[in-house]
């Protein structure tokens, strides 16, 4: 008895294994005599221009489909152009039209919609009983789509999956695609990265874009001239204009904000015409509109703000143009099968695979970076990308829907592949050197450079110092304006500018509050704003013996070394203070006059109204003065020397006297060193440095004298202090350079 039980047993389990391989074969055979049910739901104006060609494909077979088309989001909404027509325009019939917006377009609005689109959802899904449920992208429309329908026990067929962006559309794809069956995708990295999030590889189409497959036939249209003159006017010619479209991040908002600010600022200084269409509707979409109102976007004549632009026409714009800028991702995906170059803004598509048109401004953090980006894109041309499809996906999904087995159970069979990550161009990598602009306001010359931040000088620009406030700063916006443009070709991202000047200067607020008498009696003259205004950049503004003291912290022997003095020994006498690795500028910003420390109570009169300073003695014009003294007396010249009548005597004819034996030059020059000596005593006694770094075309003169006269006169607990000559040869540049390069850095100065 039990034996028989056995072998009927195995007759009954062979008997319903038979019998479920006719009950599939009859379903399937039954799944070719009766449409597919597939259900389309579009949200938004962007998923419809991917989600209409399949919806063309599916219409022109109607053996072989059944097509119902679900409108919800902002489709239906007045502000974004209520653009559910185009879809009527299409001659499409709209089953189902949901209202599913909560109005207030922050984060909360945003939840609030998809708690809406879950409680409006299920009837309909229910009443349309689809067999697959086709859902493009990442908006947070489509998760309530796909959540619904899952649960639902409805097939989702997910197009674009897989891909990387960087923002919370990152989670909200990712989430869609765990939750959808299959897959049809663009990329072969999106491919792997769906493989890598275990996603059946079986079930994973590598389409291509459908929208593709209107957009490399598109730019053959004749009319396009007559588009763009309909949207930008008459006299605008093609690849001479710009689209922007810009939309919030909602994971950075505020940061989106700003971005998108200082993307109007650029293009309004750019100067093309420009077609902007208004962001999307997620958090952050309103303010964003408010930006655009405030800087007078829709009553500026460069400009045409537009809340919607059908998608034909849309695509002869964008093929067309000088250049697209924003964030969108038409503008990393699609906008490559035209070759017209793409400026891309902050991280809302960070990842995105991107053809050689898209250049990446991630670090959208001033003005000037998005200006130099349009002057590098602006009318250039690019080859074709078909990273994102060949012309042919709509028939490759169309295929794809046809093989999906009804039959086949909903359970997700997973694997764990590894994926290899993308890399694309970025505007850091091409403006790879992070640098300064320095300028040195001095006596004669007014100097302007470019310095790196390993204390390269790339470039450096020289004109005659005007007399006049007014001159002076025409003539620094004017260098710097040229060193800026000659920047970007040298590969160098521009940080900020640093002013180094003779006189005593208020740093804080970048005002030089007493000048020398070199630079014309400047007093309370403020620098900072009126170059930060013009260059949108930050300024930086310090004494030049300061920024001397600065440039050897940085990149000469003061580099690592807690205390230390510079002496700049040159036209005048200055210097800087370094303790415990900060520069000292004292209660009124007077610290560091060390020209002015006096060291003989009878001495010559100095340029500051004293006697006996060490600037009376030791600097360039107390040399030429001297010189000038022994050349009156004819006491200057010796055998070998002569000075032409139209020669100034200066103090390189008194070195060069004293070199050739000229007792009353090594004299002068001897107290001259002495006297220095004598200064840099007295500051070894006030603040104990453990090195003294001279500076200046003077400095290899004075070194000598300088030990002599320490190992004569200081302290013997003072006597081994380090006396090195500097061997940097713009010790004022790389002061002024140092400033800037520092703290936007992140250094604390």
């Amino acid at each position: 008895m039990p034996q028989s039980v056995q072998v009927r047993n195995t007759h009954e389990l062979y008997y319903l294994r038979t019998q479920k391989a006719q009950q599939k074969m009859e379903r399937s055979e039954k799944s070719l005599k009766e449409p597919l049910r597939v259900c389309v739901a579009t949200c938004n104006r962007a998923d419809y221009s991917k989600l209409a060609p399949i919806m063309f494909g599916i219409k022109s077979q109607p053996e072989i489909f059944d097509l119902e088309v679900v409108v919800l989001g902002s489709h239906l909404i007045d502000d974004y152009g209520n653009t559910f027509r185009m879809i009527e325009q299409d001659e499409f019939d709209i089953g189902s039209k949901l209202h599913t917006i909560v109005r207030g377009e922050d984060e909360a609005a945003m939840v609030e919609s998809v708690g809406l689109a879950l409680v409006k959802l299920p009837d309909v899904l229910q009443r349309l009983a689809p067999d697959i449920l086709l859902i493009h992208g990442d908006r947070f429309d489509a998760l309530a789509l796909a959540t619904a329908a899952a649960l639902m026990n409805i097939r989702i067929l997910h197009l674009e999956g897989g891909e990387v962006s960087g923002t919370i559309d990152d989670s909200i794809r990712h989430a869609i695609s765990k939750l959808a069956h299959y897959h049809a995708v663009c990329t072969h990295s999106a491919e792997r990265h769906l493989i890598s999030m275990c996603e059946d590889h079986s079930h994973i189409l590598l389409a291509g874009c459908p929208s593709y497959d209107k957009l490399l036939s598109a730019h053959q249209r004749d009319d396009y001239t007559d588009i763009i003159k309909s949207w930008l006017g008459d006299e605008v010619k093609e690849q001479d204009y710009i689209v922007a479209l810009q939309h919030p991040v909602t994971t950075d908002i505020k940061n989106s904000i700003k971005i998108y600010e200082l993307m109007l600022d650029a293009l309004i200084s750019f100067n093309k015409r420009t077609l902007v269409l208004f962001p999307n509707i997620d958090a952050g979409s309103k303010e964003m509109v408010r930006v655009m109102r405030r800087k007078g976007i829709e009553q500026h004549s460069n400009f045409r703000a537009v809340k919607h632009v059908p998608f034909d026409q849309f695509i002869q714009l964008v093929a067309h143009a000088g250049c697209m800028i924003g964030n969108s991702s038409c503008g990393v995906r699609e906008v490559g099968a035209f070759g017209t170059p793409v400026i891309n803004l902050g991280t809302r598509q960070t990842g995105r695979e991107t053809g050689e048109n898209v250049l990446h401004v991630r670090d959208a953090d001033t003005h000037n970076k998005i200006y130099h980006a349009l002057e590098l894109q602006f009318g250039k041309r690019y080859p074709c990308s078909k990273i994102y499809g060949d012309g042919n996906a709509v028939q490759r999904i169309l295929k794809f829907m046809q093989s999906i087995d009804l039959s086949e159970p909903l359970q997700k069979k997973f694997c764990f592949p590894a994926v290899k990550e993308c890399i694309s161009q970025d505007i850091d990598h091409i403006l790879e050197m992070q640098s300064s602009l320095a300028v040195d306001l001095g006596g004669t010359n007014l100097r302007v450079a470019i310095v790196s931040m390993k204390g390269e000088v790339v470039e450096k620009y020289s004109q005659a110092n005007p007399k006049t406030f007014e001159e002076r700063i025409e003539l620094i916006l004017t260098m710097c304006k040229q060193a800026m443009a000659d920047a970007v070709h040298l590969n160098c991202r521009i940080l900020g500018v640093g002013v180094s000047t003779g006189g005593r200067v208020n740093p804080q607020d970048g005002i030089v509050l007493h000048s020398t008498k070199l630079i014309n009696e400047w007093s309370s003259v403020d620098i900072r704003t009126p170059l930060s205004n013009a260059l949108h950049l930050p300024v930086w503004v310090d004494n030049d013996g300061n920024c001397a003291a600065l440039a050897e912290r940085k990149f000469g022997h003061g580099k690592g070394v807690e205390n230390f003095v510079t002496i700049i020994t040159g036209t005048g006498i200055g210097g800087g203070i370094i303790q415990h690795n900060e520069l000292i500028h004292g209660s009124t910003f007077c610290a560091a006059e060390l020209g002015h420390i006096v060291v003989s109570l009878e001495g010559p009169e100095c340029m500051c109204g004293s006697h006996g300073c060490i600037e009376a003695y030791s600097s360039g014009l107390a040399l030429q003065r001297e010189a000038k003294r022994l050349h009156d007396e004819d006491l200057l010249l010796v055998e070998g020397m002569t000075v032409n009548n139209k020669e100034l005597v200066n103090a390189s004819h008194l070195i060069k006297a004293a070199n050739l034996g000229n007792s009353k030059a090594e004299s002068v020059l001897h107290t001259a060193g002495t006297a220095l000596g004598l200064g840099i005593v007295n500051i070894l006694h006030m603040i104990n440095p453990s090195l003294v770094i001279l500076s200046g075309v003077l400095a290899a003169r004075y070194e000598s004298p300088v030990r002599q006269v320490i190992s004569q006169r200081a302290l013997l607990s003072v006597q081994e202090t380090k006396v090195m000559v500097s061997e940097l040869e713009d010790p004022a540049l790389l002061g002024a350079a140092s400033m800037v390069l520092d703290y936007t850095t992140r250094r604390t100065y």
